[in-house]
């Protein structure tokens, strides 16, 4: 592989004007298709063959007639010693809903608190409705600001109006969080380049990578089901990735320009070596993440799909369009030519070696380095112990300032906690001798039931138009994540007999199953990945014992990034800092996205890093040589890009979704542990403590191996015979 891409990059810098405007001409055109479009995101995180499910897809078929389109709660709460119930206030909100069906054909219905008959015993809060004839995906965003726009006219006479439901108020969208990360990027880069010039080349081989990917999935998402949490994920990862791989490869670029050789060459080796690495890492993460598919679970498996493409866009805008831009720019950003200022600032001299402090620390006191290490991720995993999954509703997943997290307090203050936690129960009749048998076990059910712990109401059993399926709903006391409500949901799910089935659906409900259905796969899925890891890296490594310390040394990272995780978000230890809403239970789908996502970007580092080592090593055969070389020529790179993941991931760990924040905050500690205190501590100390036996290899076994070659070792030494 690494002959054909040192041929790719020479042909890439050949046709550099032509690759280039060509990336931006493919940008363009996505650009117009996407504007012509529009997106169809789908926000459906349901999971096919759970109980929940079954629960909606009997009720759906019993009581077809039941489904609609979107539907928006519009909640009202009067000033301090007025109601709601006042002629002057029913006019007014009146007016208001009717304004909003007269101005907006898509709406079909709308219904007042007084038509509900949903007023609070004081008559100070209630909710009317809006039903529109389309899905939620499917609401123009000139519905949605029709609405917006109508109550302030309720907002003006007094009356606290805040807005709920299926369609979406407040959005995600693009702030200043992400903006500094790249920004504190492109410093990380400028320090490790001493140039502002070369700095701003990764940062813009990435953005043209994510571009096309980006665009690519907005346009996919009017053909497939696609959420809108799959398009932050692809950000997250593609300007990442993107500005890594292109460190990897321009920082390779400088060393062949500062050893003479020309600019075309200097290309061509980089990319046949450290884009050798580059495409090998690539693989590694896009096998994580379609990895997810193991789990069953259709938006996971969409999910890790949309991620791979902008890891894939990002490998290819790296091997292609970069070695076309290093062309343009030639010795421009060669070490000679970097910025007096930051050469000042970082004490950069040409030819000059790194101390490599850290490195002679850590490898002059193994033992010592190795136990502390290891000691503090396995304290910060013991939260992990007790981690609850669930999926966010608005009371955690909106920020205060929000019209949904204010409609949301507003009802659970006058109706209780449990208004949001409401259970379906679907009585499917299996075979009941007669109507009254079938009478007795619902009105037993119902009794049952009601005399539960935290029940609060029961509604009377109504059937379908057959009779052959019955739809109840049942009300807690406590919210949709408390264990009291899980508690509810598993009772009644006991209590189906030979005559009657009773299926429960609900948000407590579903969030059993995804807990179960994940509780499942995740074995699975850690086991495949961890698996093929092993023998990737023997692969490459040419070793048995080093590739174990490298999956021991993930589980390690991926156990302290959970259990940080547990203790911030779940148990509300320094949860104000990070500016999360209120503690919640861990976002459902987290552990497993954030193990296929931290397995790839850990499987780069101990790749970047250790191939270095095996390099020397095979040249010298002293393994403590080898562990200093590694750590002065590519840790410094590795500091580099974990550094700028971390800056990225930061940047979406700020914004004010509580689903992106808590993936954010996932990925930006997996990479501080995995990057600095995994590889770049645990590694060298116990390659250290291995010696030799780190690089044992049965012969027998290296003889049946293929050899990877993923930096490109069989190519410099033909350069070397050539010479």
């Amino acid at each position: 592989m690494a002959k054909l891409l040192y041929k790719l990059g020479k042909w890439a810098v050949n046709h550099r004007k032509t690759i280039v405007f060509g990336a931006l001409a493919l940008l363009v055109v996505l650009g117009l298709v996407t504007a012509k479009m529009g997106t169809a995101f789908n926000e459906d995180l349901s999971i096919p063959n759970t109980p929940a499910e079954e629960a909606n897809d009997v009720l759906r078929d019993a009581f077809p007639n039941a489904e609609s389109g979107a539907q928006v709660q519009v909640v009202f709460k009067a000033q301090d010693g007025e109601t709601l119930d006042s002629e002057e206030a029913n006019t007014v909100i009146t007016d208001m809903l009717n304004g909003i069906k007269e101005d907006d054909a898509d709406v079909v219905s709308v219904a007042t608190p007084a038509q509900l008959q949903n007023l609070t015993e004081d008559k100070s809060i209630g909710y009317g409705t809006v039903t529109f004839e389309n899905k939620a995906e499917e609401v123009t965003q000139d519905s949605i600001d029709n609405i917006t726009d109508k109550v302030e006219q309720t907002r003006d006479e007094g009356i606290q109006t805040e807005l709920t439901g299926d369609v979406e108020f407040s959005g995600t969208h693009l702030g200043a969080g992400e903006v500094v990360g790249i920004v504190v990027a492109f410093l990380v880069l400028a320090v490790t380049f001493t140039s502002f010039l070369a700095a701003g080349m990764p940062i813009l081989s990435a953005l043209i990578g994510l571009g096309i990917s980006l665009l690519t999935i907005v346009i996919g998402s009017n053909f497939f089901d696609i959420q809108n949490v799959s398009l932050s994920l692809a950000a997250m990862l593609g300007i990442a990735v993107g500005i890594d791989y292109a460190l990897f490869i321009m920082n390779r670029f400088r060393q062949q320009l500062a050893e003479g050789h020309a600019v075309k060459e200097s290309v061509a080796i980089a990319i046949g070596t450290s884009g050798s690495a580059v495409v090998f890492a690539g693989i590694t993460v896009i096998i994580g993440l379609l990895g997810l598919a193991v789990t069953g679970i259709p938006f996971l498996t969409v999910m890790g799909i949309a991620a791979s493409i902008s890891i894939l866009l990002a490998v290819l805008v790296s091997i292609i369009v970069l070695p076309a831009v290093l062309g343009m720019l030639g010795s421009r950003i060669a070490p000679a030519n970097g910025n007096i200022f930051l050469k000042k600032v970082t004490g950069y001299k040409e030819g000059k070696t790194s101390k490599n402090v850290w490195g002679k620390f850590v490898t002059r006191r193994p033992w010592l380095v190795t136990f502390l290490a290891v000691a503090i991720l396995l304290v910060i995993t013991i939260p992990f112990t007790h981690m609850e999954l669930g999926l966010p509703d608005d009371g955690v997943a909106k920020q205060e300032d929000t019209t949904e997290r204010k409609a949301y307090d507003i009802l659970a203050d006058a109706y209780g906690d449990g208004y949001h936690a409401s259970l379906i129960v679907a009585a499917k009749i299996e075979a009941a001798e007669s109507a009254e048998q079938v009478q007795q076990d619902l009105q037993a059910f119902s009794q049952d039931v009601s005399e539960l712990d935290n029940v609060k109401s029961v509604t009377p059993p109504m059937p379908n138009e057959a009779g052959d399926v019955f739809i109840i709903n049942v009300t807690p006391e406590t919210g949709p994540n408390d264990q009291e409500t899980k508690d509810i949901v598993n009772e009644m799910r006991g209590m189906s007999n030979k005559n009657i089935e009773f299926l429960v659906t609900g948000t407590a409900a579903v969030n059993i199953d995804i807990a179960q259905k994940l509780n499942d796969a995740l074995p699975i899925f850690a086991l495949l990945i961890v698996g093929l890891a092993y023998v990737l890296l023997v692969l490459v490594f040419r070793s048995i014992l080093l590739p174990l310390k490298a999956v021991l040394g993930f589980l390690l990272s991926i156990g302290a990034t959970l259990g940080f995780v547990t203790f911030v978000i779940q148990d509300g230890n320094l949860i104000n800092l990070f500016g999360f809403p209120g503690e919640s239970p861990i976002l459902a789908f987290l552990p497993i996205i954030a193990i296929g996502i931290l397995f790839g970007l850990a499987m780069d580092y101990e790749v970047f890093l250790v191939s270095r080592m095996r390099e020397v090593y095979s040249q010298t055969q002293d393994p403590k040589e080898a562990i200093l070389a590694g750590m002065r020529d590519s840790g410094k790179v590795v500091v580099a890009a974990g550094l700028i993941m971390i800056s990225v991931f930061v940047g979406f760990m700020v914004t004010p979704d509580a689903m992106i924040k808590s993936i954010g905050m996932a990925l930006t500690f997996g990479v501080l542990f995995d990057a600095f205190v995994v590889r770049l501590t645990i590694v060298p100390a116990v390659m250290s403590l291995m010696g030799k036996a780190a690089w044992y290899m049965p012969k027998w076994l290296d003889r049946i191996l293929p050899n990877i070659d993923v930096e490109g070792e069989a190519l410099l030494h033909n350069k070397e015979k050539d010479k």
